[in-house]
């Protein structure tokens, strides 16, 4: 009888050992690969020129109004070498700005650097230095292999402290943070602070997986929640940043929301998936193809659409003029159709470009948990990432960095829900905004063009 117990005991410790992770896996150190790869990430330095109108302040009401201001405003950022010829892969809002741009080496090497490419919808940006010699390079490894689990590490200059390392694991994939319209975050908690943006994030063979872009921190300091841009999507979109400058992506012309179990129970579709389609534009790709209002995506080009944010992201990476395949649930049917994909007119009802025409400023979405770090704890809001110094809101105020809460007394969380309230409103209507700024609140009433 201690006979069978011992071997049963042995038998249950030789399966846990079985089933468990080897210690083996877990790495003793990580300096080969900080050792290997250190040396193609770059700290980057840049000197933005900011220019705002003058307000009088109310004990001299004889202050010039409209006066511009203008000072210099530097920051630091993070960026990994892909080019020997000295390519440099970062984040858009690093360098977006810059007037000038300042990447500095391993050794302390510095150079100045010029913008090939920009994307904003993606934060990506490809910059390049005249170096004197051959650099060293960070491969691009497949993001689309990591594992929620798997060892991650961050390079880059946190609060200017140059070829900073942590480590972590990915904590998730596939997250939406409300930073544009391509979101596909990984989270990770390898230490991510403010100046390691544009800086690489490696995975356990030395290739770069991600781009790390943003933190979740009501402190502005690491928590533990970061978010890299996976390292794939950077891939499609370097070409064109090299050739262009810019990214064309392809267009199909609808507007589409997320399939929940309730809509999946409703349409009769087995397993929830798909995109489903609330809007056609009129003579768009998508129309022209026959989709209708009720569709449900749930195929395209080869791919099930498992998520209504997948199908964005693979359209626009569509070569445009290209026909392809598209499957859709419709009255309890799989429906296959064609579409030929067009280029990306920025003028269809997009909601950035009508809040930009009506009021002359940019705009993001803030998710909620983003917001939450401006001190919004009761859902998202709409950020102000440019105000134009000629445009309508300018005149009245608002600011670069300001947070609008409300339009016309009605609280909105996304640049979707403004465009909305902004559609309606009569040419000759003002518009009241509530901004939060800093600390404080302010309404501003503004008269859109």
């Amino acid at each position: 009888m201690k006979g069978s117990a011992a071997s049963l005991l042995l038998a249950l410790i030789l399966l846990s050992l079985a089933v468990s992770p080897s210690a083996s896996t877990v790495p003793e150190s990580f300096s080969g690969i900080v050792k290997l790869r250190a040396k193609s990430v770059v700290n980057i330095s840049t000197t933005e020129i900011i220019k705002e109108k003058a307000v009088p302040f109310p004990f001299f009401p004889r202050a010039p109004f409209g006066e511009e201001k203008r000072y210099r405003r530097q920051s630091l950022g993070s960026g990994f070498i892909i080019d020997e010829e000295g390519y440099i892969l970062t984040n858009d809002h690093v360098v977006g700005k810059a007037e000038d741009i300042r990447v500095r080496l391993w050794d302390e090497t510095e150079y100045r650097a010029t913008v090939v490419g920009r994307d904003q919808k993606t934060d990506i940006a490809l910059i390049k230095v005249l170096a004197d010699r051959p650099l060293p390079v960070a491969p691009l490894g497949d993001s689309d292999a990591l594992e929620v689990g798997d060892w991650v590490i961050a390079i880059g200059n946190p609060f200017g402290l140059g070829h900073t390392v942590t480590a972590g694991i990915v904590s998730a994939k596939g997250r939406i943070i409300g930073s544009g319209p391509y979101d596909d975050f990984i989270q990770t908690d390898a230490a991510i602070n403010p100046g390691n943006s544009g800086g690489p994030l490696f995975n356990l063979d030395g290739e770069v997986v991600g781009i790390n872009t943003a933190i979740f921190s009501p402190s502005g300091g690491n928590i533990g929640i970061g978010f890299a841009i996976p390292i794939n999507l950077a891939r499609e979109v370097i070409p064109s940043l090299k050739e262009k400058g810019f990214v064309q992506r392809g267009w199909l012309g609808v507007k589409v929301q997320k399939v929940t179990k309730e809509i999946a129970e409703s349409f009769g579709l087995k397993d929830r998936h798909g995109a489903l389609v609330t809007e056609v534009i009129k003579g768009s790709p998508a129309e022209k193809a026959g989709l209708r209002r009720g569709d449900i995506i749930i195929w395209y080009n080869g791919r099930k659409i498992e998520e209504m944010h997948e199908l964005p992201r693979l359209v626009a990476s569509t070569p445009v003029g290209s026909t392809v395949d598209m499957k859709v649930f419709r009255d309890g049917e799989e429906v296959a159709l064609e579409v030929t994909i067009e280029k990306l007119r920025e003028d269809v009802g997009t909601p950035e470009l009508l809040i930009q025409q009506k009021l002359g400023i940019s705009t993001r979405t803030l998710h909620p948990a983003i917001a939450e770090q401006f001190g919004i704890r009761d859902g998202g809001a709409v950020l102000v990432l440019d105000v134009d110094l000629e445009g309508p809101a300018a005149r009245e105020g608002l600011q670069r960095g300001d947070v609008i809460l409300e339009v016309n007394r009605k609280r909105i969380t996304s640049v979707e829900e403004m465009a909305s309230v902004l559609k309606g409103i009569d040419g000759d209507d003002s518009v009241l905004l509530l901004v939060k700024r800093d600390r404080g609140y302010k309404y501003l009433s503004i008269k859109p063009e």
